[in-house]
């Protein structure tokens, strides 16, 4: 995941200058311009993969790219991003994870995947809306998926949670184009 985290954090500091260029009529820098980005890709990230999950029919969430036991279905990899929002979210707000012991990838049904969804989405919001540029340069403790307790950057913790959203959802174009369905981020755009 470090990787991920790095190309994260090296893309979100590149944006900076884009988004202090967006920053009102005046050309003015906005006051959180690395917190303002962040939270802008992470709730248009949030608004694909619902509508992507949406998309895909039920009968699909089983599928799996091949044959491989281990490669998650449709339906887990839906559920591996709940599990993870809830996981970083509740680090970053220096919370207990209200999902902690639940593993949203053994669902059952579509309804029940983008139920967990929605919620760990709706979790995170409050920390991303929160956020500024001062409050995610302070240190939170995190739990990493081995056990092994370390401390960095809030903005970072969140960068990555954002990274992998997009991983995962790479992962669900690919399942869908399988399908022949168009994902939420390849819809075409209005005409302006």
């Amino acid at each position: 995941m470090s990787k991920v985290l790095i190309a994260a954090l090296v893309g979100s500091l590149l944006a900076i200058p884009a988004a202090a260029q967006t920053g009102g009529q005046s050309g003015a820098t906005p006051a959180n311009p690395l917190s303002t980005w962040l939270r802008n890709a992470y709730m248009g990230n949030r608004n694909v993969i619902v509508r992507s999950a949406e998309k895909m029919p039920e009968e699909n969430y089983g599928m799996r790219p091949g044959t491989q036991q281990e490669v998650r279905t449709f339906g887990q990899q839906v559920g591996h991003i709940a599990n993870y929002n809830f996981m970083w979210c509740a680090q970053a707000k220096g919370e207990k994870n209200p999902n902690a012991g639940n593993n949203l990838e053994k669902l059952n049904s579509k309804a029940e995947f983008l139920k967990a969804l929605n919620d760990a989405f709706t979790y995170c919001e409050g920390v991303y809306s929160s956020l500024t540029d001062a409050s995610g340069l302070e240190m939170v403790d995190i739990t990493q998926e081995s056990g092994r307790q370390t401390r960095n950057l809030r903005m970072a913790l969140l960068i990555l949670n954002y990274g992998h959203n997009n991983e995962i959802y790479g992962n669900m174009v690919t399942y869908m184009r399988m399908k022949d369905i168009v994902p939420a981020s390849s819809e075409p755009r209005p005409q302006r």
